[in-house]
């Protein structure tokens, strides 16, 4: 596994397959990005940017950390974001 920071999140991505998950956090809550993420099932709700589904989970959110991790494990097992091109700020794996 990877990691870098870009746009002061964290990235995570896996060597060969590109990136997989961005975090941000917000005043109010936290944002997981999954680049692939209409490739995880169940397929997370926020998002409709291409193939980007996002989870917003705030403070008085229950947490559904099985599923949160089930979508994690998805992810790294399936090609991700190569990054964008180097003239707009891409970050190669």
């Amino acid at each position: 596994m990877k990691h870098a920071v870009r746009w002061y999140c964290p990235f995570y991505g896996v060597d060969g397959q590109g990136w997989f998950l961005a975090f941000a956090a917000f005043q109010y809550h936290v944002k997981f990005t999954f680049f692939m993420g209409t490739s995880l099932k169940p397929v997370p709700t926020i998002g409709k940017s291409g193939t980007v589904r996002s989870l917003d989970v705030r403070e008085s959110d229950k947490l559904d950390e099985k599923q949160l991790a089930t979508w994690i494990e998805q992810a790294t097992s399936i090609p991700g974001w190569h990054g964008g091109s180097p003239r707009s700020g891409g970050l190669p794996l």
